[in-house]
């Protein structure tokens, strides 16, 4: 227990404690300047809202990805499954400059959308787009191994029954996969809250459009403005942490009461039978 604790204490807590020691050495006023201002509002709404929807189509076809490769044998699947963990090995500049020279308007998916009026590259579109990119693993990574020690037997039940495809995903799938998507979203999400590398090549860091906050802190520092991007670094700790602490307080909860409807047919099933429900009817 002290070696974990200490472990991440350095890794962790004292790092992170040295964002709000720094921030407390300037004045409110001067900190309610830094994040208050126009420029960074528009960087904390494009970086949430692009995290955010980033992580949901991450969790839509993250456990799509996961089914197929779980479920599904096919020439190439391993070559499939590699590919999956790319992003978590290429380095995001790489990526990022590959996602331009894709979605760029002369680039090889780019030439065909901007003539149908859908800007990829350089647009809000872009920041979407690569940040998918980067958080695609977590979910899938986190699904597939539920996927596969999850029993055939109560799907092909329940089809013999008569149950629907949506039926039989949703009542006896989706309960038991529904904390390992949470998590893979969680995850997900804070790897695009923070994401840099890929996001600098393909949004264009047009101010107030294109622009994500971690690019604003970037801009700060190299402007010397210590004060300013340390006081943005703190918003971007507390949102994240809240987000994934709330996120994890749910899960918990789904846990929970999964565990207390398991436990329930259990206590039935131990109760004495009522007298003469063991009789045979002649």
């Amino acid at each position: 227990m002290g070696i974990t604790v200490t472990y991440l204490s350095l890794l962790v807590l004292v790092p992170l404690s040295m964002i709000f020691l720094k921030t407390a050495t300037i004045g409110p006023g001067e900190i309610w300047e830094a994040v208050s201002s126009r420029r960074a509002l528009a960087s904390f709404g494009l970086s949430l809202s692009a995290s955010l929807l980033a992580a949901g189509v991450n969790a839509v076809f993250g456990v799509l990805v996961a089914w197929v490769l779980v479920r599904y044998r096919f020439p190439g699947r391993s070559v499939v499954d590699a590919l999956v963990d790319l992003p978590f090995a290429l380095p995001t500049a790489v990526g990022g400059i590959a996602l331009t020279a894709i979605y760029a308007p002369r680039g090889w998916l780019g030439q065909f959308l901007y003539p149908l009026g859908i800007e990829t590259a350089f647009s809000r579109l872009g920041v979407v787009i690569a940040l998918t990119f980067v958080g695609l693993p977590f979910v899938v990574r986190t699904v597939q191994p539920v996927l596969e020690e999850l029993d055939m037997d109560h799907e092909e039940a329940a089809a013999s029954l008569g149950a629907s495809r949506f039926e039989i995903f949703r009542r006896i799938l989706l309960p038991p996969l529904w904390p390992s998507i949470l998590t893979g979203f969680a995850m997900a999400f804070a790897r695009a809250l923070g994401e840099y590398g890929s996001v600098v090549f393909v949004s264009g860091n047009m101010p107030f459009k294109t622009e994500i906050t971690p690019l604003v802190i970037m801009t700060k520092l190299e402007q010397y403005d210590y004060a300013g991007a340390t006081a943005l670094a703190m918003v971007m700790l507390i949102v994240s942490f809240s987000l994934l602490f709330l996120l994890n307080r749910l899960q918990a909860w789904n846990n929970a009461r999964t565990s207390s409807r398991g436990r329930a047919p259990a206590a039935e099933q131990g109760q004495a039978a009522p007298p003469g429900a063991h009789g045979v009817a002649r």
